[in-house]
């Protein structure tokens, strides 16, 4: 998967206009904004107003367009004890996976912070590539969850694909979350509740005609809501997991995957870091504080019939 499909989705944290970010902001009504900053029109005065504004704007959790990926080995048996995290890079790839079928489920949602405030109404889009025969065909799904801030959503193992193909190479996989004000289109998101999208897109070993335009569909809604007043998106990553050496890649493996929306890279230091499955989080080692981030963690496990 070379080309992103959501090349066309632009993230709060893309975006170089202060002036389109303050309307968004306003249209969202934002609490945590200073709106006199917007109303008295100060982004049209000069620097002052727009570095006032970017100030203010600059070290939110949803204006990071950059992730940090973590792994997750599985548990050998029952165990409440802290569980490391490592950048899927230094892990070894499970080559048992090569051309065979694995499920994603998505085991967290944290919010810790989105603009508009609140309640959260957030629609997750995660997207891949099944692979089958010679050939692949593009596969995506959608679901929406309600998130306070400072929480997880109400989800553990939450299907998104069951039985995906995995080739040879790998399996790429990418994700987005808009996070959804307008009231007209929140319906749109009630049909995503519907009990034909709970149970997550089970693919076969063959090509499946109905796939296509499921996506395309899925996409289309995902792209409109994007673009539509007081909606934005908010995350964007893509990750491709392999079975090569490579110290810059990604391997492929079961167990846990994280995705953190960071400032940059170097933001976290995984030695710092443990999953405590006690209280569900992940938390720092030595003083217990939660992750102060935005992060979606899904799980990949062998697909058995």
């Amino acid at each position: 998967m070379p080309d992103s499909i959501f090349d066309d989705i632009k993230v709060i944290g893309e975006s170089e206009d202060p002036e389109w970010i303050a309307t968004k902001l306003q249209q969202m009504k934002d609490p945590d904004i200073n709106c006199t900053i917007i109303e008295d029109d100060n982004l049209e005065q000069g620097d002052k107003g727009i570095l006032e504004f970017l100030n203010l704007v600059q070290d939110q959790p949803w204006m990071y367009a950059t992730h940090k990926f973590g792994y997750i080995a599985p548990l050998k048996e029952s165990s409440l004890q802290p569980q490391p995290i490592q950048h899927p890079s230094v892990i070894t790839a499970d080559k048992t996976l090569k051309n065979s079928r694995i499920n994603i489920r998505l085991d967290r949602l944290y919010i810790e912070k989105y603009p508009g405030g609140g309640t959260h109404n957030v629609m997750v889009t995660f997207a891949a590539r099944n692979q089958i025969a010679e050939s692949q065909e593009s596969v995506s799904f959608s679901q929406t969850y309600r998130v306070q801030e400072g929480q997880s959503a109400g989800i553990a193992g939450f299907p998104v694909f069951i039985g995906l193909n995995v080739g040879s190479q790998g399996v790429a996989f990418e994700c987005s979350t808009v996070n959804v004000k307008n009231e007209q289109d929140q319906a749109i998101l009630m049909a995503l509740e519907s009990s034909p999208f709970q149970s997550g897109l089970k693919l076969l070993t063959t090509a499946q005609p109905a796939i296509a335009p499921f996506t395309e569909i899925t996409l289309g809604v995902v792209k409109l809501l994007a673009k539509r007043s007081e909606n934005v998106a908010v995350q964007k990553f893509y990750l491709g997991l392999d079975f090569e050496n490579s110290p810059l890649g990604c391997r492929l493996a079961e167990g846990n995957y994280i995705a953190v929306q960071v400032s940059d890279e170097i933001a976290i230091d995984w030695k710092q870091w443990v999953y405590d499955s006690g209280v569900g989080a992940v938390v720092n080692r030595f003083n217990n504080y939660t992750l102060p981030y935005n992060y979606v963690i899904f799980r990949v496990s062998r697909y058995e019939e």
